[in-house]
């Protein structure tokens, strides 16, 4: 497998379906406002979202990819899981469309203050949430086509869903916006319809033996939802560790503002480069542990570590010098504030620090769900998670909003050395010497780079883009030459 190409195209979908997102973002607070019509939408919109982080794609994939490959891809097996899947994803959508009231006046008791709001956000929910049922069946075809190698269609699909929410805010802008909560809620659920399709499409072509049966409650089906279960303990865990960090924050205000921006700006590298490598080391890596091929685990292990800090540290260094004109220039109009400004651009400096343990750890925990070793990737999120909230509250009294990136970046590489010490207890990870030489010079050339970068003056956002693109036409040639040089001796 070429880990590189794949990489690449998975992280250029990452990246477009961001770009997408953002202007979606923009688009939704053109036309709902910052009122009660984007207070129900967005509501509506978090309760699939979270059924999609918590049984679909991430989750569902660490764990289904190395028992399919380990059983050889079984259909027998594919086809099970899939039909047990559609029948506890129809029974959850079912509970859920009956104790709809009694949810959103958990999630969101303030909306009875406002007439009509609470019973607006009721049958909103009940639209949208149909769109669980597809998007994790469709997060389950995905996992089919990446145990094939076949990654791209996959990461097209949350760009489909942000280009057709784009299209409704717009045909709502032109048409008038009566009813656009009604109109994003059926596209919404018309985008799942379509994801499915496309990727039930390509299976069918591709001749993958996938279709829906009788359910078998089979030792293999118990093992892969009582690894699910656990791993959505630790995805819980995360969710609470969140909502910490928010109501930590809320006592400063503005702070949950300027956090949510930072971590927006914070992620984007983070999804471009590291999800991608961990979406396809996952089935490489599956491949090789299948077959007991440990030397190509810690060739595919070392390559990827390579060549993904070699587009992170830069990055890393570009936030950090950057952080304050970025902002400026992409949030500073209207209400937004100067120190606004500074206060994002802070908690970005200090938070892009957390990227390459980000990275890092993504390399381990999709070794060790390769390796079906569930256990260790949840108990090392609650452990590191739990020190980040502690870092919340006690740091918090000393330095305000800014304990959160603090908690994120110290917990974030206590999670990596935690991941990275279970790895080499089992011998699933081997860290070759050209890549811990490569890494360094990497530091370095960013280093060097980022300091020229600070005595550029951005004055405009066109200048702005210049200097990154002239950044990354500096470091990126030189350092692919580096790499090679490296490691060749």
């Amino acid at each position: 497998m070429k880990l590189g190409k794949h990489i690449f195209g998975v992280g250029a979908m990452t990246g477009i379906s961001r770009i997408f997102g953002f202007i979606r973002d923009m688009l939704i607070a053109r036309v709902l406002g910052a009122g009660r019509l984007s207070d129900i939408f967005l509501a509506a919109f978090k309760l699939p979202n979270l059924f999609r982080d918590l049984l679909g794609e991430g989750a569902l994939s660490a764990i289904f990819i190395p028992m399919y490959t380990d059983l050889k891809k079984d259909d027998n097996f594919a086809r099970n899981v899939f039909s047990w899947l559609m029948v506890v994803l129809l029974g959850i959508t079912l509970l859920f469309e009956i104790f709809m009231p009694l949810v959103i006046w958990i999630l969101a008791p303030g909306f009875d203050a406002t007439p009509g709001k609470m019973e607006m956000t009721v049958a909103i929910s009940r639209i949208m949430f149909v769109y669980v049922i597809f998007v994790c069946g469709a997060a389950f075809l995905s996992a089919i086509l990446n145990a094939f190698s076949r990654f791209l269609l996959a990461a097209f699909m949350p760009v489909l869903l942000n280009i057709m929410l784009i299209c409704a805010l717009l045909c709502a802008w032109y048409f008038g916006t009566e009813n656009v909560l009604y109109l994003m809620a059926g596209t919404v659920v018309l985008s799942g319809v379509i994801q499915f399709a496309i990727l039930w499409s390509r299976i069918r072509r591709r001749h993958f033996g996938l279709r829906l049966i009788v359910p078998r409650w089979t030792p293999g089906a118990k093992s892969l939802f009582r690894r699910l279960g656990v791993s959505i303990v630790g995805s819980g865990f995360y969710q609470i560790t969140i909502i910490v960090g928010t109501l930590v924050a809320s006592f400063q205000s503005g702070a949950v503002s300027w956090l949510y921006y930072s971590d927006r700006i914070v992620q984007l590298p983070f999804a471009m480069i590291g999800l991608a490598v961990g979406t396809v080391l996952m089935s490489s890596i599956s491949n090789a542990l299948a077959d007991k091929n440990m030397r190509s685990v810690y060739v595919q292990q070392n390559s990827s570590m390579r060549r993904s800090l070699m587009l992170i540290l830069p990055c890393v260094a570009g936030l950090v010098v950057l952080a304050e004109p970025i902002i400026k220039y992409l949030f500073e109009y209207g209400a937004w504030t100067p120190e606004s400004t500074r206060a994002v651009a802070t908690a970005i400096m200090i938070q892009a620090f957390v990227l390459p343990a980000m990275l890092v750890s993504q390399i381990y925990s999709k070794t060790l769900y390769a390796a079906q070793d569930v256990k260790t990737p949840v108990k090392t999120s609650i452990v590191s998670l739990g020190v980040a909230a502690i870092l919340y509250l006690a740091l918090f009294p000393l330095i305000g909003y800014l304990a959160i990136p603090v908690g994120v970046v110290i917990s974030g590489y206590l999670k990596n050395y935690l991941l990275g010490r279970a790895c080499r207890v089992r011998a699933l990870v081997n860290h070759d010497s050209r890549t811990v030489r490569a890494v360094i010079v990497f530091g370095l050339w960013s280093a060097v780079l980022g300091m020229v970068l600070s005595l550029v003056p951005i004055t405009s956002i066109w200048i702005l883009g210049l200097a990154i693109a002239g950044y990354g036409f500096l470091y990126l040639p030189v350092a692919y030459i580096l790499d090679r040089i490296i490691c060749r001796k």
